[in-house]
Parts: structure tokens; C-alpha cells; sequence
């Protein structure tokens, strides 16, 4: 995790495998049912949340995103998209400073989630070599 300095920015990208899945646009305000969706987690996580197979009660803000994160991935996982909205939401609400969820699935099958407060997402762009026609020799 990198430093979770608030410096604000509208757009939280969230990356799976190198790939932008999701783009959450902050200037679009919350309605205030979802707003009190996102205050409904809070209280949920107040009795204390399971990250890492221990238990934190009452979790601190990045151990809250850590398990939303978490909640994110496993919604896309499973195409549950009302979960992936509200998590996201939840992850740019409340850490303004939040620039991309990163998540790589390592070759052992786990996955391996970064929250990123100090860059902002940059699209790669695939460059395809092609070799001219008839130009079997590069000398």
C-alpha cells in the first residue's frame, strides 16, 4: 500500500491483471439512498471485520478499504455488479485520495490487492511489430 495522502483527484480506477475494469468518476454525486448505503458498511464494519484470517475491532479506515477492496474484487469475480458499485463508491468516498485498486492474481491462484494513493492510472497502449513485406533479412 502506498501513502494514503489525500490528494484529490476525480477518477478512481480499479485494475485487474494490468487491465482498467472499473472508472468511478467522483464528480458524480452520490443519491442520498447510496450515501446511506455506504454509512450502513461503516456500521457494519464497526463490530469488526476478518482480514488476512484476523480479526480487527474496530478496524481503522485502511483496514476497512482493505476489506471493501476485497468485497470490490470478489463482486467482479462473481459479475455481482450492485456490490461492485456500492464498493467502489464506498473505496472513493471515503479515501478521496485513493487513485487505482490494483488487484494481480499470482500463479499460485492468490490474489494480491494494492490500494494506490500516489499515481493515477495510465492506459497502456499495445504496440504490434509487424514485419515488412519482403523483408525476410533485417541486414
Amino acid at each position: 500500500m502506498t501513502n494514503p495522502e489525500p490528494a484529490l483527484d476525480p477518477m478512481l480506477t480499479v485494475v485487474v491483471n494490468g487491465q482498467a475494469v472499473i472508472e468511478y468518476d467522483r464528480r458524480k454525486p452520490l443519491a442520498p439512498r447510496q450515501q446511506l448505503f455506504l454509512d450502513r458498511m461503516d456500521q457494519d464494519m464497526d463490530g469488526g471485520i476478518s482480514l488476512s484470517g484476523k480479526q480487527e475491532a474496530p478496524p481503522d479506515l485502511l483496514a476497512r478499504a482493505r476489506f471493501v477492496a476485497n468485497s470490490l474484487l470478489q463482486a467482479l469475480e462473481t459479475e455481482n455488479d450492485s456490490v461492485a458499485a456500492a464498493t467502489c463508491a464506498y473505496l472513493a468516498v471515503r479515501l478521496p485520495g485513493l487513485k487505482q485498486v490494483c488487484a494481480d492474481k499470482k500463479l499460485d491462484g492468490q490474489l494480491h490487492i494494492d490500494l494506490v494513493f500516489d499515481k493515477p492510472h495510465v492506459p497502456t497502449q499495445t504496440v504490434q511489430f509487424v514485419q515488412p513485406r519482403g523483408k525476410n533479412d533485417l541486414h
